[in-house]
């Protein structure tokens, strides 16, 4: 008979993402996510599989939550010229209130394993593009309200944003 999980997978995989997010891929070794995690390692490689796939799975927590809550107000039908400031201003201030510097964890990871991970390559370039898509969406909605000039690329000062 299978063992009932004594765990919620959910919270657990909060868990491994803070982990990532802290040290990154290659710097958080297997015992790290058994130990922050809570679990065993059974449990661990029978819930999520390897580290790679416990890695994919907390990139795609981090897109679901942090990303989508951050840019949830971009999206906003009414969305323009004033939720685009007021995004910048919130990453400002998490910034300023996380005490362990972690930045972006879809940054981190480009920059970490981007270059030599075409899977995980292609995992933040979608979401980054939904990042794209949210500021496009606002930028579009503040040229009909006559708040920025038409004269501008939506998508290359979207990339911009994206980017900064």
């Amino acid at each position: 008979m299978a063992r009932h999980k004594t765990f919620d997978p959910e919270d657990v995989l909060e868990k491994a993402m803070e982990t990532f997010w802290l040290y990154g891929y290659e710097g958080t070794s297997m015992q790290d996510l058994v130990k922050t995690m809570g679990i065993n390692r059974g449990s661990l490689y029978d819930t999520f599989g390897d580290k790679r796939s416990l890695f994919l799975a907390a990139i795609a927590h981090y897109n679901d939550t942090c990303v989508k809550n951050a840019i949830a107000s971009l999206e906003a039908p009414t969305a323009s010229k004033q939720a685009i400031i007021d995004f910048f201003y919130n990453l400002i201030e998490g910034a300023v209130d996380d005490k362990d510097h972690r930045g972006c964890l879809l940054t981190n990871t480009a920059v970490e394993l981007c270059p030599h991970d075409p899977q995980t390559k292609s995992r933040i370039t979608a979401n980054l593009r939904s990042v794209d898509n949210a500021f496009k969406k606002a930028l579009s909605t503040a040229r009909e309200q006559g708040e920025i000039t038409t004269n501008h690329d939506l998508q290359a000062l979207a990339q911009y944003f994206t980017s900064s």
